[in-house]
């Protein structure tokens, strides 16, 4: 049965393992060089006390590349899901081959976990090898970059594509086992995956982990917005932040009043038309304004990759065992 197996996936085997050795090659040819021009622009930082310059330079370098990886780690364990996992069974089904194989001294429950087992392994070992590669070539970026919380580039790091590619596989096993038709059920994979992909983003990952929150008197180096029309209406202050917390992932952040009150009060006169922008910054700094901040540290990065990781893992253990009772139950 493993050697069935193989040579039905084969193709899709080979292809993957191309394509890895090529990106592979890339990466190493260029990644050393970013390793020395990371440490170029710091140690010039250093001595000129003048990063921005030095830093937008690394960023821009290898943007080809930069967006290739990003291209890859986003889609492939969609793909892995379209068509590793979707054919997988609903091929079977379609062509009736799978009753040829039940009555050739192969159980239903071993056809089915020797297929889920190989195949579900072999699409873990890729992502995790792409995600391996991802994750070291671009480490030079990421050090000048928001960080890795950062929501635009967390789920291309680390150990997390790896449960990616494994729910991604046995959902398509499963639409394909239920939908019973290979194209169809890649289309069902692709929607589902995706959906659950946005709503983990959007929704759930920030609160694995309780945010911290910080409290203190408002930052001036933060205020990005000054201007009229905050809750209370026309003519009210409004103070926007950006606050700059090395490696942290802001959720919110609002400016108050000493009391707590979100509510700022009126404009201050030296916030006035033909007021400029240092006084209106002056006399707002009397005003003893606090600002609250709720974020996860950059220190967590690791913490978050394993719940998610686990929880993945955790949703395709259950299609899984799923896929298996039903083969095993209700497949005819």
């Amino acid at each position: 049965m493993i050697w069935l197996t193989w040579r039905q996936f084969r193709v899709q085997t080979l292809v993957a393992a191309g394509a890895l050795a090529l990106l592979a090659l890339a990466f190493a040819v260029t990644g050393p060089q970013l390793v020395h021009l990371y440490d170029t622009t710091v140690a010039t930082c250093r001595a000129q006390h003048d990063c921005q310059i030095a830093m937008n330079a690394l960023g821009s370098k290898d943007n080809l590349l930069q967006d290739l990886a990003r291209l890859v780690m986003l889609v492939v364990p969609a793909l892995i899901g379209i068509f590793w996992g979707a054919p997988l069974i609903a091929r079977e089904l379609e062509a009736g081959t799978q009753r040829l194989a039940w009555t050739q001294s192969v159980t239903r429950g071993r056809w089915v976990a020797v297929k889920l087992g190989l195949v579900g392994l072999a699409s873990m070992a890729t992502a995790g090898l792409l995600s391996l590669m991802v994750t070291w070539w671009s480490s030079p970026f990421d050090r000048i970059g928001a960080g890795r919380l950062d929501p635009a580039i967390f789920g291309e790091r680390g150990i997390a594509p790896v449960g990616y590619a494994a729910f991604a596989f046995a959902l398509g096993v499963t639409a394909g086992m239920l939908i019973r038709r290979t194209v169809p059920a890649m289309a069902v994979t692709l929607a589902v995956f995706a959906a659950v992909q946005a709503a983990f983003e959007l929704r759930i990952r920030f609160h694995l982990i309780p945010p911290l929150r910080l409290e203190s008197a408002l930052n001036m180096n933060w205020v990005t917005q000054l201007g009229s029309g905050g809750p209370a209406g026309l003519g009210s202050l409004f103070v926007g932040i950006s606050p700059t917390l090395p490696g942290a992932w802001i959720g919110s952040s609002q400016v108050t009043t000493a009391a707590g009150q979100t509510n700022l009060g009126p404009m201050p006169p030296a916030c006035g038309p033909n007021s400029s922008y240092s006084s209106c910054i002056a006399a707002i700094s009397r005003m003893h304004l606090r600002q609250a901040v709720i974020y996860q540290p950059g220190s967590r990065f690791w913490a978050f990759q394993w719940y998610e990781t686990a929880i993945y893992l955790a949703l395709a253990a259950v299609l899984a065992g799923f896929c298996v009772w039903w083969v095993r139950r209700r497949l005819s």
